[in-house]
């Protein structure tokens, strides 16, 4: 069973499992959580060993790589192309993971001179629903993310509810938001058309967050201000991005 799931999947299950017991009060001073028994602890060891810890890590979409995307993304029908140029766009700029972008409602978003802030009701570090707000600049000339939104809202007027929808073949809106899965696909077909199907198989919907916290890397953003806009709360996380970016730095010896 255990061949079915990634480690990191299996120990945020058997987290959660532990979660729950403290919640109902089955965890006390003389009873203990059975998530955290000797028998879970040495059949995750003998997983990890079957298994290993290492994470796939899915090809970042950085600045020029998410611009590529774009030149061929009117080869789609208008409606289709406008939605995913300002999902592609948002998503890198806000540093999104796929749930919060397809969860973004027209209530959530606010306009101003000088950009757009949206508000981010529930993500998955933040489980207890606090919200957080993401400011998105204004950029330069058909990479602005903003003025995509925009006109993705108002060529297929939207007015309330979910701001990514699904587009049908004949290129008609849904009233419904875009499911979560789809922006893997979207990004993976924007990858397809300029470079093949084998390309696309290195990258997800994750491609976009990981290309912001990479290219914040590359340009020397400081880390408090890169966490302004991803909302990780620790440089941890941060230094998996960082680091690839310091070792192609590293100078030769030779």
């Amino acid at each position: 069973m255990s061949s079915n799931y990634k480690v990191a999947t299996i120990e945020h299950r058997i987290i959660a499992l532990h979660q729950a017991h403290v919640r109902r009060g089955y965890v006390t001073d003389k009873r203990a959580s059975p998530a955290m028994s000797g028998l879970v602890k040495q059949t995750m060891q003998g997983i990890r060993r079957t298994l290993g810890t290492a994470q796939r890590r899915v090809k970042a979409l950085v600045k020029d790589d998410l611009l590529e995307t774009l030149v061929l993304s009117d080869q789609q029908m208008p409606m289709k192309a406008a939605r995913d140029k300002a999902l592609l766009l948002v998503g890198f700029a806000g540093a999104f993971r796929r749930s919060e972008l397809v969860g973004i409602k027209t209530d959530d978003l606010e306009f101003h001179t000088q950009g757009c802030e949206v508000m981010l009701r529930r993500s998955k570090t933040d489980q207890e629903g606090e919200g957080r707000t993401i400011f998105i600049p204004y950029a330069n000339g058909d990479r602005c993310p903003v003025k995509a939104l925009q006109y993705w809202m108002q060529f297929a007027n939207i007015k309330s509810g979910a701001v990514f929808r699904a587009v049908s073949r004949y290129d008609r809106v849904s009233k419904k938001a875009l499911a979560a899965p789809s922006v893997a696909l979207i990004v993976k077909s924007s990858v397809a058309r300029l470079h093949g199907l084998s390309a696309s198989a290195a990258v997800s919907g994750h491609s976009l967050r990981a290309g912001y916290c990479t290219q914040a890397a590359m340009v020397g953003l400081p880390n408090w201000q890169t966490k302004l806009t991803t909302g990780h709360k620790s440089d941890a996380t941060l230094a998996l991005y960082n680091r690839p970016v310091e070792r192609r730095q590293v100078p030769s010896l030779l």
